[in-house]
């Protein structure tokens, strides 16, 4: 006679593809499909399950979430996280990376109204931190905290800022995640490669996202490298409201819908003028713009 599949709730703490790790409320693990073709569950999420086996079972549920960090473009999404409260930014010393990934990593965090951390890994490379600093200045004098360390001798400069949120590590590949969540967490033990110095871009390590709890408070989501972040998904004036030096002027444009471009009496593009917004945020913006759908 065939078990019949018992109900329970649980977090998914893994993703791969459509099989998801579900740690069940009250102890075990269990490895979990969703109903239907599509799936739209992330690691964090809160879901329902049916267990045909106390360790297999069907998601059928998923609970509302507080936030969702995601990227798109007009084909697809690729979800990172459900329900953090914080994205950890990892950029690295080397390879180089891009200052405006980093802002669209800032801008998709703001729009989930998430707090935002970058990490400025691989300090140890004394000789490239002059550069690195200076990509990260316009960041830092907005607010958003850079934490300095070299994840392979010592990561204890993030945990301050972990302490009691669940954060979702994003960045470029080769920036140093898996190698910090082992710094973290050794017994994570994160598959770690080494950076391909020809290409000047790390290979994709992580292949999933996963869920690690650093203590009963704290949790640490980490998801696969990336060498874009498309933001297909957000409007214009949400693209606006994750720069956060334009808030005091969006409302001074002689045109309510004022794109910020070639229109007369833009109070952005005066603020620019007066030093109060670099000209390479601007650009970035633009650029940004241009590639949303909505």
């Amino acid at each position: 006679m065939s078990r019949r599949p018992t109900f329970a709730e649980g977090t998914v703490v893994a993703a791969f593809g459509r099989q998801y790790e579900i740690e069940v409320d009250g102890g075990g693990l269990a490895l979990c499909y969703p109903r239907g073709k599509k799936s739209h569950v992330a690691c964090g999420d809160r879901v329902g399950v049916e267990l045909s086996a106390p360790d297999h079972g069907v998601i059928v549920t998923v609970a509302p979430r507080r936030t969702l960090l995601y990227r798109s473009d007009a084909w697809r999404q690729k979800l990172f996280a459900a329900n953090a409260t914080q994205a950890i930014i990892v950029v690295a010393t080397e390879p180089s990376f891009s200052d405006e990934l980093v802002t669209r990593c800032i801008v998709a965090a703001e729009q989930q109204r998430m707090r935002v951390v970058i990490v400025l890994n691989k300090s140890d490379l004394a000789d490239r931190m002059d550069t690195a600093r200076r990509l990260l200045d316009p960041f830092r004098a907005l607010g958003y905290p850079v934490v300095e360390l070299s994840a392979r001798r010592d990561a204890a400069a993030l945990r301050p800022p972990l302490a009691g949120q669940c954060s979702v590590l994003v960045g470029q590949s080769g920036m140093g995640k898996s190698t910090l969540i082992n710094a973290l967490l050794p017994e994570a033990q994160a598959a770690v490669r080494e950076i391909s110095e020809a290409l000047d871009s790390g290979k994709h390590t992580t292949t999933h996202a996963r869920l690690y709890r650093l203590d009963k408070d704290t949790s640490l989501i980490d998801s696969p490298g990336m060498q874009e972040f498309g933001l297909s998904h957000l409007s214009r004036e949400e693209i606006e409201q994750g720069f956060r030096e334009f808030q005091p002027h969006l409302d001074k444009c002689r045109f309510r819908d004022c794109r910020h471009d070639r229109e007369p009496d833009c109070a952005l593009r005066a603020a620019v003028k007066a030093g109060q917004i670099a000209p390479r945020r601007l650009a970035q913006y633009h650029a940004l713009c241009a590639s949303c759908s909505k």
